[in-house]
């Protein structure tokens, strides 16, 4: 989605007004929607549409999915969320999942980052450099 200039400096504003004390405030995204909604600015479908994004992007920073080949013992997976915590603060969800196609290892998704630590991520890389020789 192309945007122009005046939505994304809108949708920046409103985003930061959808803070309150340095976490999001589901309360204050609602009212800045329906106040969005109620005026009508100019593009303001496209204002909408870039703020969902934010707002979803915002929200994958807090939230870890850990996937793993086999499921975690309550041990392992208490050490994984508390190390996680301290880098990515304490309001940092977590959602296991078993995916076997790992083989072994885990796979850590938090927003943009991924760390692949898996069996099959290594196997994956190994494949890619013996291809580019």
């Amino acid at each position: 989605m192309k945007l122009n200039k005046e939505v994304r400096k809108i949708t920046k504003e409103v985003l930061k007004a959808s803070f309150v004390d340095g976490k999001l405030d589901p309360n204050k995204v609602r009212i800045l929607v329906q106040q969005i909604v109620a005026t009508k600015p100019r593009h303001y479908l496209d204002i909408l549409k870039n703020y969902q994004r934010l707002i979803r992007l915002e929200t994958e920073k807090h939230h870890a999915l850990i996937e793993s080949a086999v499921p975690l013992n309550s041990d392992t997976s208490s050490r994984v969320v508390n190390d996680l915590k301290t880098k990515y603060g304490s309001d940092l969800t977590t959602d296991f999942k078993v995916n076997p196609t790992l083989i072994g290892g885990l796979r850590i998704r938090i927003g943009s980052d991924v760390w692949d630590g898996s069996v099959q991520g290594r196997i994956n890389r190994l494949e890619q450099e013996l291809t580019t020789v």
